[in-house]
């Protein structure tokens, strides 16, 4: 798509509470040649990035569990999801965003992690692009016990599990976020851990 098959857009604020919401009204191009106007909603949350940690030594895989509104809203019955750790990119890159998060979150200080690559994580109504990390950690690395920040409110219990366990929590439908599922893939295709 060229900016030629784009034009006339038009932004209205629809909410601006915690993250931004607008209504954008734009005239587009069909292959055809026909211009339409359409109408989307679209939510700007900022980027995000996660992390799938592992250890061959132990053959294990650290993930979050924490209660997600959204979930609940949509059939969770509890609102607890299992998660890798993730966090929102503040002011830094996503490396850094990541080694901070899993520090916070379940209590690791990292010294390295492999990007492994990034993708758009509801294209038609998010601007967000995640950032997918994985690091091996080892007992030695643990500094504190994890579970979030207490300003930030959170309350992120912190599950180290087989990593044939979470295989089997992925294939009976225990874990069922996006990011996990993509990065427990990822572990599997290439073998991180037997």
């Amino acid at each position: 798509m060229s900016l030629n098959t784009l034009k006339n857009i038009k932004t209205e604020l629809l909410s601006n509470h915690y993250y931004t919401l607008n209504k954008l009204t734009f005239d587009y191009q069909l292959r055809n040649g026909n211009w339409v106007t359409q109408v989307r909603e679209c939510y700007d949350r900022g980027d995000g990035a996660g992390i799938l940690l592992y250890s061959k030594e132990k053959g294990t895989v650290i993930l979050t569990k924490q209660f997600r509104m959204p979930t609940f809203l949509n059939d969770n019955k509890d609102g607890l999801l299992i998660e890798v750790c993730a966090g929102m990119l503040d002011k830094d890159n996503p490396e850094a965003c990541i080694i901070r998060e899993t520090e916070e979150e379940v209590g690791y200080r990292l010294k390295e992690v492999k990007k492994v690559f990034e993708a758009y994580s509801s294209p038609g109504v998010m601007t967000e692009k995640m950032h997918f990390f994985i690091g091996e950690y080892t007992d030695a690395m643990k500094v504190n016990e994890g579970g979030g920040l207490e300003s930030e409110h959170e309350d992120i219990e912190v599950l180290e599990l087989p990593f044939t366990e979470a295989i089997k929590m992925l294939n009976n439908g225990k874990i069922n976020d996006t990011r996990t599922i993509v990065l427990l893939q990822y572990a599997i295709i290439h073998k991180l851990l037997h």
